[in-house]
């Protein structure tokens, strides 16, 4: 079983759209996705709960988690988005960087297009490593 990381500042929008989005299309038998940040927030923003619930997708049970050491040692790979030079370094994860607004505090519409954004590279992203459900 693959571990992804999807990993932003607070773990609190971005990282747990891209990770419920990943599980929720990937094929779970071979990858699933985790997500966290660097500094945890309390909640996940609201804006997010809403647009992401008008997916069909529930995150109100998410708790945001730190990006630890040990966490990344699970992983196989590990997506950051915009936490730029606090995201750590895990020295042999293979990483990629997402540059993705974050949505905390913006329009609904702004936060539906953040949330269509994210799910486009979930989508070519399993395409790319053949690990569609």
């Amino acid at each position: 079983m693959k571990i992804i990381i999807f990993a932003c500042v607070h773990n609190a929008g971005r990282s747990q759209m891209a990770a419920a989005w990943f599980n929720g299309l990937a094929d779970r038998r071979r990858v699933r996705a985790l997500s966290a940040g660097t500094s945890p927030a309390g909640q996940i923003h609201p804006e997010v709960l809403q647009v992401m619930l008008e997916s069909g997708m529930d995150l109100s049970k998410e708790i945001p988690k730190l990006l630890s050491n040990d966490l990344a040692a699970m992983a196989d790979l590990l997506i950051t988005m915009g936490c730029g030079e606090t995201c750590p370094m895990f020295p042999g994860l293979r990483k990629d960087d997402w540059a993705l607004e974050d949505p905390k505090g913006k329009p609904l519409e702004r936060v539906r297009e953040i949330r269509d954004d994210i799910k486009e590279r979930v989508v070519a992203l399993l395409t790319r490593e053949g690990w569609q459900g």
